[in-house]
């Protein structure tokens, strides 16, 4: 598919600090996008440049071809945004929230509103002011998840909820994808964009450090085993598919983002005392770049 979203060099500094620096991303039509990193990494200002909420220091945001700082208002009507911090009417209930949204846009209704209350398992008749963190932030989704609009960007879209109702908006991000539509959506929760993505984006200081199609990575193998001898030579057949690291008390760590047979076929001509195959997965891949044995927990896969 065609890209629906990109940025070239995108950056927003404020004096000294770079917010965003220097960000080019492409987001095809159709396809899950989840951006992942802790607070601070860049997501927030990423997704409120593509809103044109902010003007870019530098470089560009074009969504459908529209520019999104210049074009905000044709780009606003594309799409249908949840922000980190939602802030809801206090004095207005529930259902009322939701009619109010419903009516602003042509491309949603208050019926298909409710339906997302009711799998969300909202309570619509309680006052907002009255409502905890969890049930505004359910609401807020309500009025989001019922715009038909070709783009869906959702920041934190789990925030506060429990893992029942996690599922069931990871559901209809699915669901979303099914229908042609285009997700993007940042999280701190691994597992998320293990479960919903195409794609995915890692972000720390501003920069977009990694980029990668999930399909790739869910194809990566580590191997580790421990050997009693000599590693035999690697076939070169092999070589350019796989990373070898010798660790301790011998043992040798491989790596390979393809086809295993090979690898396990040429590591069966060694002498093994044991051998021990894992999926890569994005934990492995967010911890290249995140991980401070000093501060534990920056991203989370419950």
């Amino acid at each position: 598919m065609e890209a629906f979203v990109e940025t070239r060099e995108l950056t927003k500094r404020y004096r000294e600090l770079a917010a965003l620096d220097h960000c080019t991303l492409v987001i095809r039509g159709g396809e899950v996008f989840g951006l992942l990193g802790p607070n601070g990494a860049g997501k927030t200002t990423l997704l409120r440049l593509l809103m044109g909420f902010l003007r870019p220091t530098s470089g560009s945001a074009t969504i459908g071809g529209l520019d999104c700082y210049h074009d905000r208002v044709a780009v606003h009507a594309l799409t249908a945004y949840l922000p980190g911090e939602a802030r809801l009417f206090r004095t207005m209930r529930g259902r009322q929230v939701l009619k109010f949204f419903s009516g602003m846009r042509d491309d949603t209704s208050y019926a298909a509103a409710l339906r997302v209350a009711e799998r969300l398992e909202l309570d619509l008749s309680r006052w907002v002011g009255f409502m905890s963190t969890g049930m505004r932030q359910k609401l807020a989704l309500a009025a989001v998840m019922a715009i038909n609009s070709p783009l869906l960007v959702l920041d934190e879209p789990t925030a506060n909820l429990d893992p029942n109702v996690r599922s069931e908006v990871m559901k209809m991000v699915v669901e979303a994808r099914a229908a042609g539509r285009t997700v993007i959506f940042s999280s701190h929760v691994l597992s998320e964009v293990e479960e919903a993505c195409d794609h995915v984006g890692i972000l720390r200081g501003g920069k977009l450090v990694h980029s990668q199609a999930m399909d790739t990575l869910k194809r990566q193998h580590r191997v580790v085993a421990r050997l009693n001898g000599p590693l035999p030579d690697i076939p070169a057949a092999i070589r350019e598919q796989m990373t070898l690291f010798h660790l301790e008390e011998g043992r040798v760590r491989i790596e390979t983002p393809g086809e295993l047979s090979l690898i396990l076929k040429w590591l069966a001509s060694a002498d093994l005392d044991d051998v021990f195959i894992q999926p890569v997965g994005l934990r492995s891949v967010y911890d290249r770049f995140h991980f401070d044995p000093a501060e534990p927990g920056e991203a989370s896969d419950q």
